[in-house]
């Protein structure tokens, strides 16, 4: 990369990488944060360049280093220009620990800022390609907004290499955008190892959510109204008068006052644990018996991802890439948006029959293993990292 740079083979070695996200609770820092977590596991050089330290890193982890991206504050800016400090201290990481590449998650405006960072080290003669993952919202939101498609557009199509986390969401970039840049598809994973069921740990944690004759379900979310929280609140009240049951809500955001007021209205606000942002996620979630994720978009469906490593099988909705995730009637069940009634009713059936559930529990378990483990798809990556390298070296 540069003249002082080591000159071992960078088909081999383990690669210095540079990670940009939104550190904050969504799927997209989860998903760079966990991949950050996985490649340093595995002995790779991890950067993190964000405006604050991601909320599942503890900053112990070996092979990891955060930089903060410091955005400063001068009278004659109405916004601080996050984009240009970010491009800024790309590049001075990059060239102070002689990275290989940036792989930023979230097209807007990290695709831009890591351009930037790549010419201004292209003017001293230093190499720096990088990666952007496509993860949704910012294709199917932000990206299409008028006032953004043009630099949405242009961040891709300058970009070395381009994932997408589904096929869904590849084929959507494609048509919305009209371009022809190819995108790999590397979906999202989960450390299976991690998010599973611990009978020990179930025994000690369920009990302080459910008692032993209720059934407990959940719904994790950054609570967006394009996650349909209230849908969640609507089939939570339909079973729990079907059968006694109690629901964890993990997560935050603009919606958790809708719900509280609809649980206080349907009158389940005593059946319902509010618990707010959580980071032990995976030792909730085996706690559960049934996932509710009826969003009204999911380019992916991490959260029911993690539910089902857990053997927690997710009543969800047919959108996005959710389909490539979940197999209707085997390790899950799918529903047209808004379909409240017939969700609460496919729960209400799983609940009181134990041995359905224990079946598509299993399946939803065996699901996770077989094609979304991050042994299987940190692989993936690392054979897209060298690839991209040998092809911008």
């Amino acid at each position: 990369m540069t003249s002082g740079s080591p000159t071992l083979d960078r088909s081999s070695r383990p690669l210095r990488i540079g990670i940009t996200c939104y550190p904050t609770y969504g799927g997209s820092g989860v998903v760079a944060t966990e991949l950050g977590i996985e490649l340093a596991a595995r002995g790779h050089d991890i950067h993190f360049i964000t405006s604050s330290q991601p909320f599942r890193l503890t900053g112990r982890e070996h092979n990891i280093h955060f930089h903060q991206v410091e955005v400063f504050h001068y009278p004659l800016f109405e916004h601080p220009p996050y984009d240009l400090a970010l491009a800024t201290r790309m590049a001075e990481v990059a060239e102070f620990y002689a990275l290989d590449l940036l792989h930023v998650h979230y097209a807007i405006p990290h695709s831009v800022s890591a351009y930037l960072a790549k010419q201004m080290l292209a003017a001293r003669g230093i190499t720096l390609p990088f990666i952007t993952t496509l993860h949704g919202t910012d294709i199917t939101l932000v990206g299409l907004d008028r006032s953004y498609l043009p630099i949405t557009r242009f961040g891709i199509e300058v970009s070395d290499g381009v994932t997408a986390i589904s096929e869904h969401l590849r084929e959507r970039t494609r048509n919305a955008f009209k371009i022809d840049t190819p995108i790999e598809v590397i979906r999202n994973f989960v450390n299976c190892d991690v998010y599973k069921r611990k009978p020990e740990l179930v025994a000690e944690m369920r009990p302080l959510y459910a008692q032993p004759a209720e059934a407990l379900l959940v719904h994790l979310s950054n609570f967006r109204p394009v996650k349909r929280v209230a849908d969640v609140v609507q089939v939570f009240a339909r079973v729990a008068a079907a059968t006694p049951a109690r629901l964890m809500l993990i997560g935050d955001g603009p919606d958790r006052s809708t719900a509280e007021y609809l649980a206080r209205k349907l009158g389940v606000a005593d059946r319902i644990h509010f618990l707010g942002k959580q980071d032990n996620v995976n030792e909730l979630l085996p706690c559960a018996d049934l996932m509710l994720m009826p969003s009204e978009m999911e380019s992916f469906g991490l959260a029911a991802l993690e539910a089902m490593a857990c053997g927690v099988p997710a009543v969800a909705t047919r959108v996005g890439g959710v389909p490539e995730l979940i197999h209707d009637g085997l390790d899950g069940c799918l529903f047209e948006i808004g379909e409240v009634d017939a969700m609460a009713h496919a729960a209400i059936q799983l609940l009181t029959q134990p041995e359905r559930l224990e079946e598509m529990a299993r399946a939803a378990r065996k699901t996770a293993q077989d094609h979304f483990c991050a042994n299987t798809i940190i692989g993936i990556y690392e054979a897209y990292y060298r690839q991209i390298l040998v092809q911008k070296g």
